[in-house]
């Protein structure tokens, strides 16, 4: 790399300064350009990177901010977003991007001001307004999140993210149809959208409509075996319906599928404990904390999510 560069900037010196840098800083976009799409990115870093140093072009600092995005460089590519709105204020992009960012980096303060700059120069992008409405939620501000995602579906009724997050949002406020309106709507474009199918398994479940729950979530399993939602949806299903065996099944398959799903370990150790099998609880349980401690509800070994599985099975 380093003999390239020397090499790059040593050639054309005749031309005189201004013309050597604009033809150096052209081979950098482009050759960054060229290794970024076959999947070099290191080295379309280090060419961007170069390219900015010779001349502050805002199509290379685009190039730049998506590859550091992807990258989980957060801090740099915030930089250059920052940078570019003030060069470009007028550019909507920009501004969704940065909001982009700022999620990631769970400030939705700054999430929440780039989408409003956004929707407040393009009214009628509905992006903005799904970008404003995880803000809200991010910030516990459901009802506002709602408005939002209500301007955006109106802007574009086909916004399956947009749809999804909603009726997400109405299922905790127990608003089932307006929820169910959400999800026949998502489902009406794409029958196997498996977050539409969970919520429609939801919906059923809480309307009591079982054996309907246990078919959606069934079937998001037949699309993709490796939907680890659909299988603690269904084993939870059988617990509530007190069918143990059923239920430690639907959680063993899930293990088989993913022997670091600490949540099934988790589940599968309540319907064991439920079931006689305390010293398989306490293996499963282990397992649990061990491999997610942070997120381990059963911290001084109970099952608090299930009063009726409340024993100390740690004996802690």
């Amino acid at each position: 790399m380093g003999n390239f560069f020397k090499t790059l900037f040593s050639k054309g010196q005749s031309n005189g300064p201004e013309s050597n840098t604009q033809k150096n800083f052209e081979i950098l976009k482009y050759d960054g350009l060229r290794a970024q799409r076959t999947g070099r990115v290191e080295y379309a870093v280090k060419c961007f990177k170069e390219a900015l140093a010779l001349e502050k072009d805002f199509e290379t600092m685009s190039y730049l901010s998506q590859i550091y995005t992807q990258m989980g460089q957060t801090k740099e590519a915030r930089q250059l977003l920052e940078e570019m709105a003030v060069m470009e204020p007028h550019l909507t992009d920009t501004f969704l991007h940065l909001a982009q960012v700022c999620f990631i980096d769970e400030d939705y303060t700054a999430m929440e001001e780039a989408a409003q700059k956004a929707v407040t120069q393009a009214s009628d992008n509905p992006m903005g307004y799904y970008l404003l409405a995880k803000a809200r939620q991010a910030q516990k501000d459901q009802l506002m999140a709602i408005a939002h995602l209500t301007k955006a579906v109106a802007l574009k009724e086909a916004f399956i993210e947009a749809r999804l997050m909603r009726a997400a949002i109405l299922i905790d406020l127990n608003q089932y149809k307006e929820a169910a309106e959400d999800v026949e709507a998502v489902l009406k474009l794409h029958p196997e959208e498996e977050t539409a199918l969970l919520h429609q398994g939801q919906l059923e479940e809480m309307t009591g409509e079982e054996e309907k729950a246990e078919a959606s979530y069934r079937r998001v399993t037949d699309i993709n075996p490796f939907n680890e939602q659909a299988y603690l949806r269904l084993g939870e299903l059988f617990l509530k319906q007190k069918k143990l065996t059923e239920a430690i099944a639907v959680f063993d398959e899930a293990i088989e599928l993913n022997p670091n799903f600490a949540q099934a370990y988790h589940e599968r150790g309540r319907a064991k404990l439920l079931n006689g099998d305390k010293e398989g609880s306490i293996v499963d349980m282990k397992t649990s904390l061990e491999l997610n401690p942070e997120k381990g509800n059963a911290l001084n070994g109970e099952f608090n999510n299930q009063p009726t599985a409340s024993t100390n099975v740690l004996g802690l």
